[in-house]
């Protein structure tokens, strides 16, 4: 019987990955480090790919270092820290910021939305809705907060939100009004920092993923499509609203633009270990791999991968050509 049973299983994990088989071809070519840089928001999901990636390649030793994806990229272009592959919560972050010196390329894997997060604790959690949330983040007493703008994209889209919520709902004013209930300790690095405030009741209010809300068993206040930067048909109105982060260069400043959130991956120029690296990607953009846990952890994935230029395209290695497309 227990036999049986084995030989059921694999047969399973055929029917499941054909990928998965290829990968066990090959897990004695594929060794050693693999680091890799990535946004907070992808911690949980990237935790769970790391596990199973592991034990697809026995011999690899996937480090990961999660953070703003703008102090990622920084790590990379300020700092000259050696890395194989970089993950982005805003893919224009590598487009901006590490392409064409460190990266050729830009794989779009996933998307998301802006969400208002809660716990029972907060205050006036038994009012709060779609329609009043601005009003109650005005309240004196009420304590709410963002990331950083300058190293997380978490952080500036939280500000975009409130700039297309006083233009949707039509409120002069709605932006300043709730900025001003916002004192700057209430900024943190990372939006996965926001979470222990909220869970600990130091804090009423945060804006986070929607996937991010999802992995921590978080209340939340899902937004209109208007303002909640989760749909592509309309890039058009989300960018109208603009903010200033700091830039390429020390010192400088460059616009970040409203768009539908879009997570990147690419592989850096001077990976140490292209061929572990490649062997990763390949894993993520796998519907059955990768992308099915993003799915299930809240965070809807683009299947397939996609980048926006033929150009672009020629330039992925071509282990990864038949799991990615071009589409604008």
């Amino acid at each position: 019987m227990k036999k049986r049973i084995i030989v059921f299983s694999l047969s399973l994990l055929v029917a499941i990955s054909p990928a998965i088989l290829e990968a066990k071809k090959n897990d004695k070519k594929i060794s050693g480090k693999v680091v890799m840089f990535h946004a907070g928001s992808l911690s949980m999901p990237f935790d769970a790919m790391e596990k199973e990636f592991e034990k697809l390649y026995p011999g690899v030793d996937l480090q990961r270092e999660a953070s703003g994806s703008q102090a990622a990229a920084r790590k990379i272009t300020d700092l000259g820290k050696e890395c194989d592959l970089m993950a982005s919560a805003d893919y224009d972050v590598i487009d901006k910021l590490l392409i064409p010196k460190h990266a050729e390329w830009n794989v779009r894997f996933a998307s998301n939305q802006m969400v208002l997060c809660y716990t029972d604790k907060s205050k006036n959690a038994n009012k709060i809705n779609k329609k009043n949330w601005f009003d109650i983040l005005s309240e004196k007493g009420v304590v709410w907060g963002h990331s950083d703008p300058n190293i997380d994209p978490c952080g500036y889209r939280s500000l975009m939100v409130l700039q297309l919520a006083e233009k949707f709902y039509k409120k002069p004013g709605l932006y300043d009004k709730v900025i001003a209930n916002r004192p700057k300790e209430n900024v943190r690095p990372k939006s996965v920092e926001l979470i222990s405030l909220l869970q600990s009741g130091n804090m009423d209010y945060a804006w986070e993923y929607r996937s991010v809300a999802v992995q921590h068993n978080l209340k939340y206040i899902e937004l209109p499509e208007q303002v909640n930067l989760g749909n592509y048909k309309y890039d058009k109105y989300y960018s109208q609203a603009v903010v200033k982060v700091t830039g390429k260069e020390p010192g400088s400043m460059m616009d970040m633009k409203g768009m539908s959130i879009t997570y990147g991956v690419t592989l850096v120029k001077n990976s140490p270990n292209r061929d572990a690296a490649i062997a990763f990607l390949k894993y993520l953009f796998d519907k059955n791999g990768g992308l099915k846990i993003l799915k299930d952890q809240g965070q809807p994935p683009f299947i397939p991968c996609s980048v926006p230029t033929n150009e672009m395209k020629k330039a992925i290695p071509d282990e990864l050509q038949k799991m990615v497309v071009v589409k604008k």
